[in-house]
């Protein structure tokens, strides 16, 4: 629990100053670093990290997990990120999980506190781990548990809770747990509020289910920022992250995609501007796929136990994009 107790008493920190150890929201990977990248030993990761990042010399991309460590470790060591020992081997490697960690599956805790391990790790060799959040994130915050496992709930039950607190006694109590884990100001929902829901980096666009005109209108950081307050505790859920075409709900790339949709897609790479987008969300059985003549990559190949799929991540090189496995 030693990462746990740091990554809150930071997060603790940037609620109050606006970043962590003196860094800003809005600082990029690399840009306080020691020559080769890697950064200076008295820094600490930036958490949240920023919206927009530089172009590293290795980004690879990772879908959704929904509970299933060893999918995850598994989906890690092809990327190249770690070792049989589960540490961090990527160097200055840039990986992003679209996210989809929670939900269907029994270990999701060991995933995210892995993710918050390696996050660090992959920071001070001068890389970088981004988990994004999904929409089984959002709807875990909303106590919306309709797919949590039973291992799920169990998994969570050691969290310490307030058993005078009238809101959980609805639950039973070897649910308490979960809920006060994920609920907005919860352990666990602290930690999802140091993770972005949309990332640009380099020229590619990091979501889970897709970015809209009216997402680059509103502001990617603003997205971020609302979502990421709201998981604290400290404002409300906003309209943009609600209904079907919010950015983690949209399928508009990701399932029987129209010309209509890649047109979408191009004014939103247009505006930011970016060369593509990478997205998960909706299960490609086939394996990884792409669309919109390769402008958007659909990264969800169901790895999960759960669906049953191959594991494989999205490696991007350049103008160079090809599946691992």
């Amino acid at each position: 629990m030693e990462f746990l107790m740091k990554y809150l008493i930071c997060a603790a920190f940037f609620v109050f100053f606006g970043a962590c150890a003196g860094l800003s929201s809005d600082s990029h990977i690399g840009s306080d670093a020691s020559e080769g990248g890697v950064p200076p030993a008295d820094l600490v990761r930036p958490i949240p990290p920023p919206t927009f990042v530089d172009e590293p010399a290795r980004l690879v991309a990772m879908g959704d997990v929904h509970g299933d460590y060893d999918a995850t470790v598994a989906a890690l060591k092809v990327a190249g990120a770690i070792d049989d020992s589960l540490a961090w081997v990527g160097g200055e490697l840039v990986l992003v999980q679209t996210g989809d960690q929670l939900d269907r599956g029994d270990g999701e805790r060991a995933i995210l506190d892995l993710f918050e391990r390696l996050a660090d790790e992959a920071f001070a060799a001068g890389g970088a781990l981004y988990a994004l959040v999904g929409n089984h994130e959002t709807m875990n915050v909303e106590e919306d548990f309709r797919y949590v496992t039973e291992g799920g709930w169990v998994d969570f039950s050691t969290i310490p809770y307030d058993q005078t607190d009238s809101a959980l006694t609805r639950y039973p109590l070897s649910q308490r747990g979960r809920v006060s884990a994920f609920r907005p100001g919860g352990v666990y929902a602290q930690i999802l509020a140091g993770h972005n829901v949309t990332m640009v980096v380099g020229d590619t666009v990091f979501v889970h289910g897709g970015i809209l005109p009216a997402h680059v209108e509103y502001g990617l950081e603003n997205v971020n920022l609302g979502v990421q307050r709201w998981m604290r505790g400290e404002g409300s859920f906003e309209p943009v992250m609600q209904g079907g075409d919010s950015p983690v709900w949209s399928r508009h790339y990701s399932d029987e995609t129209t010309a209509q949709d890649c047109v979408l897609l191009e004014q939103v790479l247009g505006a930011l501007p970016a060369q593509r987008m990478v997205v998960g969300h909706t299960v490609q059985y086939g394996g990884i796929t792409s669309e919109c003549g390769g402008r958007v990559w659909r990264i969800d190949v169901g790895m999960a136990e759960h669906y049953g799929g191959r594991v494989s991540v999205l490696e991007l090189l350049g103008d160079e994009v090809r599946v691992l496995q």
